[in-house]
């Protein structure tokens, strides 16, 4: 039985990643599906709240992680004369729990002790059972049922708009177009630059083209500059989109291509909910968990093997565990990445 049926105000805490936060659009659109009388507010970070603008029937709560008090004292004023019929808090660290002290409301959902961290289970009430599945968007869907939602399969809606198309259109990005997307959110979790000029010319030669997407970093503009001096016989099938998007802006490259190839990254999250066909590559964490749900035939992954190196029983590990090798991800050959890849092609008619 839910905890509370068809509620009329919603309060859903997801602060980051992009990924996670992408993973828990779908709750959230999963809700407005079947209980659409239902108010919604989405606590979110800054930088992911701009990739969720413009989605109709969500109040959003801008947090920015890096204001201190005197941000925490702004979200206590938008909040003070709110009150909600539940808190559906998804985020399982400290900083959230400390948010979720400002939302009004006698019913605060958390994880149980199997997927909660940070004392989480200490600032909740009611601790939502961790399904069966290992994947993150099932632990986020969980929630939904608490309020009696029918479980279904992840469905996203962005409602992107021309302007979000904007730099697809410029660069005449389509079907022949292999996004590769090289840098995730932690170094560790990189595949290697060789390994990635390999797989960029082995795309060329399949009669594709490449474009090279990273945040605005400058190191992460660096990594892609070093792929494409790279491939200096091919240059002029790359296209060097590093720093040169927003994140919808992003989504509407992806729409528009082929297929993703990328490590653990958002780029994977956006284009497993833009049902392109994406490559994963995976070492540290289990793709089971993190990984593209609607695409994981395609994912190259030594996460099996290398967490056997690490324990000697993994019947049953810990949830979050990962593998703490630092060059896990160099054990991937490029023969693994190229195989997902020509799967992709043959399966997809690229």
């Amino acid at each position: 039985m839910p905890v509370i049926s068809e509620p009329k105000n919603i309060c859903c805490l997801r602060l980051s990643s992009i990924g996670d936060c992408i993973n828990a659009l779908a709750t959230i659109q999963l809700i407005q599906k079947q209980q659409p009388q239902a108010n919604i507010t989405w606590l979110i970070g800054k930088t992911e709240s701009s990739l969720m603008s413009g989605i109709p029937g969500i109040n959003l709560i801008t947090y920015n992680k890096k204001g201190g008090l005197k941000e925490y004292l702004r979200i206590k004023n938008i909040l003070k004369n709110q009150s909600f019929d539940c808190l559906l808090d998804m985020q399982s660290s400290l900083k959230a729990s400390l948010l979720s002290l400002l939302v009004k409301t006698q019913k605060k959902m958390g994880f149980d002790k199997e997927r909660a961290m940070d004392m989480q289970q200490v600032f909740t009430n009611i601790k939502v059972k961790s399904p069966d599945s290992p994947h993150v968007i099932d632990g986020f869907m969980a929630f939904a049922k608490e309020i009696g939602c029918t479980p279904e399969k992840p469905v996203w809606d962005f409602h992107l708009t021309d302007s979000d198309y904007s730099v697809a259109n410029k660069y005449k990005i389509d079907k022949s177009t292999v996004i590769l997307s090289p840098c995730s959110s932690k170094d560790y979790k990189n595949w290697t630059i060789v390994g990635y000029i390999e797989i960029c010319r082995f795309a060329i030669s399949k009669g594709l083209k490449v474009a090279i997407c990273t945040g605005k970093s400058k190191k992460e503009k660096a990594f892609a500059d070093m792929i494409i001096e790279g491939c200096t016989n091919t240059i002029d099938k790359i296209i060097n989109l590093s720093g040169k998007t927003s994140l919808r802006e992003m989504l509407g490259v992806i729409h528009h291509a082929g297929m993703v190839v990328s490590p653990d990254s958002a780029a994977v999250h956006m284009a497993n909910a833009l049902n392109v066909p994406v490559v994963g590559i995976y070492a540290h964490h289990n793709p089971a968990r993190v990984g593209p749900c609607n695409f994981m035939k395609y994912a190259v992954s030594v996460y099996d093997t290398e967490i056997r190196k690490e324990h000697s029983d993994v019947s049953n590990l810990k949830w979050r565990t990962r593998v703490r090798n630092k060059h896990a991800m160099m054990t991937i050959t490029s023969a693994e990445v190229k195989k997902a890849m020509n799967d992709v092609i043959i399966d997809y008619h690229l």
